[in-house]
């Protein structure tokens, strides 16, 4: 698929890998939605730099904590686009907790962000998508490396992503050919500031061994991001952007 002429819904699109899925997609013609719940003028600054570049882009503000909000904010853009074709699933959130400390709270919060608005959010797409003749559009959902294996330290998070991966591929055989989804499973993308060092003074990796010796820069996670949206012939895969990480088991 040649993405130029598309428009794109990025939900979480106004910083870090979000902000750099927008930046590729503009790139490639296509009209962004930055879609931000606090950070509004993170979105606006990143909206102007998209015009600024003869790109086209405009703000979607609202949070993901229910089904009419989800609605809504597809509603928002179908109408101030004239119709999307792309939906982008990047938001979410990230508590360390375990079975000991995770609260009913502290898991409902992860879940509703990482895996409830999401899944939400598909499904609205999807419907009207069906509703266009002809029309075919494209999801992918932003997952994480650790979907691969086990850890203590984040059960909610966690939890979270593997039931967005199970949600992935069964909405790909369900919604296909009509919507193709996919996702992308990033590892550590954006070092902690300041970074921190050992007790030689040398720049310590909190996020662990990396078999490539790097961390990947969230440039890299959304050019995989294009890669799935641009190929014709895949759908319900996941495509791990890590270093390799994720091979390492829950060990590493």
């Amino acid at each position: 698929m040649n993405l130029h002429g598309s428009t794109a819904l990025v939900i979480g699109g106004a910083v870090r890998i979000g902000r750099a899925i927008c930046r590729a997609l503009a790139a490639r013609g296509c009209q962004v939605a930055i879609h931000c719940r606090w950070s509004r003028s993170e979105a606006e600054y990143l909206e102007q730099a998209i015009r600024t570049d003869g790109g086209t882009a405009f703000v979607v503000q609202g949070d993901l904590s229910s089904q009419g909000n989800c609605r809504r904010i597809v509603a928002e853009t179908w109408e101030k686009a004239g119709g999307f074709n792309i939906l982008v699933n990047n938001a979410a959130v990230f508590h360390k907790d375990t079975l000991e400390t995770a609260s009913a709270d502290d898991l409902m919060a992860e879940m509703t962000v990482n895996f409830l608005a999401p899944a939400l959010l598909t499904m609205e797409f999807a419907r009207r998508v069906m509703e266009v003749v002809g029309a075919v559009g494209r999801v992918v959902n932003l997952l994480d490396r650790r979907i691969a294996g086990v850890e203590a330290d984040c059960l909610s998070y966690q939890a979270s992503k593997k039931m967005l991966a199970a949600f992935t591929q069964a909405a790909a055989l369900e919604l296909a050919p009509r919507v193709i989804v996919n996702g992308v499973a990033p590892g550590p993308a954006l070092a902690p500031t300041p970074a921190p060092v050992n007790a030689a003074g040398r720049t310590r990796e909190r996020a662990g061994a990396v078999p490539l010796g790097r961390r990947n820069t969230p440039e890299e996670i959304a050019e995989a991001v294009m890669f799935l949206l641009e190929s014709d012939g895949i759908a319900g895969q996941i495509l791990f952007v890590d270093g390799g990480q994720h091979l390492l088991g829950p060990n590493r």
